[in-house]
C-alpha cells in the first residue's frame, strides 16, 4: 500500500535534506516532484493540485526557509497536509443506542459481505452482542456466505424468507434486534455492478424501514479513481456517514485513499488489507501519513499485536525464553501468531528505520520470502511427532528424512529449520546471561 508514492516522496525529501539552506526555487522543484508522485499514485488531479498549492504557501515563510533544518520543516508541512487530506482526526462508528445499526453498501466485488463478517468479529470480541442480516438476495450464494461468516464469528443471523422483499426483511430484522437485546445490528445490503436507479430505490426504501445510524460504503481501493466516482454516486443518491476501503494490500498506488475524502467529504472509518477476520483496522490519518513519509507506525503495530497475542501465553513464552526451555511446539506457536498479524509487507510499512529504506519491490520480495519460509517451517514442524517437537535434539538423520518426506520438503529444509532453532536457543542463553549481569550490576550500584 502506497509503496510507489512512499518511495518517490522519500527520495525527494532525502535530496531536500541535503541543503543547508533552502531557496524558493529548491522548494518549488521539490514540490513539483511531489505533485508528479501524487499523480502517478492515481490521486485526483484537483486534489493533487490543491495539496501542492497549500504546502507551497506554508513553506514560503521565513520560519521554513531560514530554519536550521529547512528540509525537515518542509517534511513536517507535507505531513500536516497529508493528515488533512486523509480527513484530519480519526472517526469512529456511531454505536450509541441499543441496538446500534450499521447499513453496509457497495458494488459487487468490493468485499462488502466479508467486511460485514469482519466487523461482527471485531465487535463481538469487544464484548458486544452482534446480529448479522443477509439482505443481498440477488447475488448467488451471498446469504450462504454470510451464514458461514456468522458461524465462524459465533453471532446470530437473520435470513430472508421466501418471497420477502428487502425492505420487509429490514423491518423484520430491526424488530428482532430490539427484541433480542442486541448491541449492534449489521445489514449486508445488495450490490450491483454499477449504481443504477433500481439499486438506489431499494436502498432508500430499506433505509426508511430500518433508519440506520451508520450508512457506510465499502469501496474497492484497487480500482483507483473509479472508486471515488462510486463514492460520489452513493453519497448523492443515498447519503453516507463513512467509508471502508478494502483490498489496500493489492493497491501499490493508493490514489483512492488519498482522494476519496477530499472529493466526497466522507471520513474513512476502516481499511481492509487481507481476507482473514482480523484484517480490518481503524483508519488513523496521522498514522497513515507517517507511514507514507517513512516514519513508520509503531502505535498501530503494538495495537495489532495486542489484539492477536494472548498475554498469558506471551508471559509463559518469555519465561521459557529466559530459561532456555523453548521447543519446536513453541516455535510453531510463534509462527502461527505471527501469521495472525496480517501480511508481512504491511508490517514493514509500520516499522520506522531500516525497513523503510527499501523500495516497494524490495519490501515485497522480502515479505514474500519471509511468508514462504514461515509456511515451510510450519509444514515441517507439523510433520513431526509430539515427542520430536518437544525433544528436537533427538531428531537424527533418519527422522529428518522421514519428516521431509512427510511434508513434501527437502532434507536441506529440515536442516535449515533445526539450525535456525538452535541459533534461537543460543540467543536465549545470551539473553539469560545478560539478565544476570544486569541484576548483578544493579546490586553493585545500589550498595
Amino acid at each position: 500500500m502506497f509503496e510507489n508514492l512512499s518511495t518517490a516522496l522519500q527520495k525527494t525529501f532525502k535530496n531536500l535534506r541535503g541543503y543547508g539552506k533552502l531557496s524558493e526555487k529548491n522548494v518549488k522543484d521539490a514540490l513539483r516532484e511531489v505533485r508528479l508522485a501524487l499523480l502517478e499514485a492515481d490521486v485526483n488531479f484537483k486534489v493533487a493540485r490543491d495539496f501542492v498549492k497549500r504546502v507551497q504557501e506554508s513553506c514560503m515563510g521565513e520560519d521554513v526557509l531560514n530554519s536550521v533544518t529547512p528540509g525537515q520543516q518542509v517534511v513536517k508541512r507535507v505531513n500536516d497536509e497529508l493528515v488533512e487530506l486523509f480527513g484530519g482526526a480519526h472517526k469512529e462508528f456511531d454505536l450509541a443506542g441499543k441496538p446500534a445499526s450499521v447499513m453496509l453498501m457497495g458494488l459487487h466485488g468490493s468485499g462488502k459481505t466479508t467486511t460485514a463478517g469482519k466487523l461482527a468479529n471485531r465487535w463481538k470480541r469487544s464484548g458486544r452482542r452482534v446480529l448479522l442480516v443477509a439482505c443481498d438476495i440477488r447475488r448467488p450464494a451471498a446469504v450462504e456466505q454470510l451464514s458461514i461468516l456468522a458461524g465462524q464469528v459465533g453471532c446470530d443471523i437473520v435470513k430472508p424468507e421466501p418471497g420477502e422483499t428487502v425492505p420487509a426483511l429490514g423491518k423484520r430484522a430491526a424488530q428482532l434486534s430490539c427484541e433480542g437485546k442486541y448491541d449492534v445490528v449489521i445489514y449486508d445490503t445488495g450490490g450491483r455492478f454499477q449504481v443504477d436507479d433500481e439499486l438506489v430505490h431499494e436502498l432508500k426504501e430499506f433505509s426508511a424501514e430500518t433508519e440506520p445510524k451508520n450508512t457506510v460504503l465499502v469501496l474497492d481501493a484497487a480500482i483507483g479513481q473509479e472508486s471515488v466516482n462510486v463514492a460520489e454516486a452513493f453519497r448523492d443518491a443515498v447519503g453516507l456517514t463513512g467509508l471502508i476501503l478494502t483490498k489496500l494490500d493489492g493497491d501499490a498506488r493508493g490514489g483512492a485513499a488519498l482522494s476519496v475524502h477530499a472529493v466526497t467529504g466522507c471520513p474513512i472509518l476502516m481499511t481492509g488489507s487481507g481476507e482473514k477476520m482480523e484484517d480490518l483496522d481503524p483508519f488513523y490519518p496521522d498514522r497513515m501519513a507517517s507511514r507514507i513519509l517513512g516514519m513508520g507506525d509503531v502505535i498501530s503495530f503494538v495495537e495489532k499485536a495486542q489484539g492477536v497475542v494472548d498475554q498469558d501465553e506471551a508471559m509463559k513464552m518469555q519465561e521459557k525464553l529466559m530459561n532456555n526451555q523453548l521447543d519446536l511446539q513453541d516455535f510453531l506457536g510463534q509462527i502461527q501468531q505471527m501469521k495472525k498479524l496480517g501480511p508481512i509487507s504491511n508490517l514493514f510499512d509500520m516499522m520506522p528505520g531500516n525497513a523503510m529504506k527499501l523500495d516497494g519491490k524490495q519490501k515485497e520480495a522480502m515479505a514474500t520470502a519471509s511468508e514462504l519460509e514461515m509456511k515451510k517451517f510450519e509444514s515441517i514442524i507439523q510433520s513431526m511427532t509430539p515427542h520430536e517437537r518437544r525433544h528436537p535434539k533427538e531428531i537424527d538423520r533418519s527422522r529428518r528424512l522421514r519428516i521431509a518426506a512427510g511434508c513434501g520438503r527437502k532434507l536441506a529444509d529440515v536442516n535449515q529449520l533445526l539450525k535456525r532453532f538452535e541459533q534461537m536457543g543460543k540467543m536465549s542463553k545470551q539473553v539469560k546471561k545478560m539478565g544476570k549481569r544486569l541484576r548483578h550490576l544493579k546490586k553493585f550500584t545500589t550498595k
